[in-house]
Order: C-alpha cells, then sequence, then structure tokens
C-alpha cells in the first residue's frame, strides 16, 4: 500500500524528477487544464481539489515515513493547490495567459509562503504537507480574480 500511496504522493513520478520537482507538478497541472480551460466547472473543479487533497493528506503522509518530511520528490500538494488556485476563476479573454499567471502566482505564494502560510507546515504527517500549499492555493485564487476581473483587459 506505500507504494501506491508514494506513486500517489510523487504526481506519478513527477516528483522523481531530478530539478525543480514541485515546478514540474505545477505545470504540469496548468498544461492538463490548457484544453479544458474553456470548460472548466467550478463545481467539478472544486470536488477534484478536495479529492486531490485529501488523497494528498493520506499519501504524503504514507510517502512520508519512506522518502523523508516534507520530501522533495512529493508533489501531490501542488497538484491540490494548483486545482485550489484555478476554481471557479473565470478564463477571461486568454486562457492561455490566465493559466500561465495562475502557475507564476502559486509558484510565488507556495515558496514564499506569506500571509502565515508557512506556519501550517508544522501540522503532522500529511497534512502539513498538503495544507501549505492549499493555502498558496487559495491566495493564488484571490489575487487571479483580481488579475483577471479588474486588471486584465
Amino acid at each position: 500500500m506505500r507504494r501506491l500511496a508514494v506513486w500517489i504522493a510523487t504526481g506519478f513520478g513527477i516528483g522523481r524528477l531530478p530539478y525543480a520537482p514541485a515546478t514540474w507538478a505545477s505545470l504540469a497541472v496548468a498544461l492538463v487544464l490548457l484544453p479544458l480551460a474553456s470548460s472548466l466547472d467550478p463545481w467539478i473543479v472544486g470536488g477534484v481539489a478536495l479529492l486531490v487533497a485529501g488523497l494528498g493528506v493520506w499519501s504524503a503522509g504514507e510517502a512520508e515515513k519512506s522518502l523523508g518530511t516534507d520530501a522533495k520528490p512529493i508533489v501531490i500538494d501542488e497538484v491540490a493547490g494548483m486545482l485550489v488556485g484555478i476554481c471557479g476563476v473565470p478564463m477571461g479573454k486568454s486562457p492561455l495567459l490566465t493559466l500561465t499567471l495562475l502557475f507564476v502566482l502559486f509558484r510565488f505564494f507556495d515558496i514564499a509562503k506569506p500571509l502565515g502560510i508557512g506556519r501550517s507546515q508544522s501540522l503532522p504527517g500529511g497534512w502539513g504537507v498538503v495544507l501549505d500549499d492549499v493555502l498558496a492555493g487559495i491566495a493564488t485564487n484571490a489575487a487571479l480574480r483580481v488579475l483577471v476581473e479588474w486588471v486584465l483587459p
């Protein structure tokens, strides 16, 4: 069962890439969303985000037993955070631009961990791994909404 958890936690192997696995996982989510951008239903995206976050808490907690605490190969949290980041955000006139901004903003909030986001990492097991990315996704969602609805043409 732990092998399955590690496979899920590493984003089906994306987390095993040697350099910047979290960035690659975030980019993979943006690329998967691109052809779906015009038909992203916020209820479906929200449901998938909840499912991925829950699966992430379990799989990351199990994967930590083999890979170490919040190990770099664990990227399921980026998948959950990116989905939270785009949930319900209008695509605007350019879905490519919106998804690019999603990627850039999410990586910023995930790396910088402002607004107390980093404190959540002290939670035990998979909760500490996933929650900071979900919070980064919430911050991304708010910033992205402002940009798409009020700043971009």
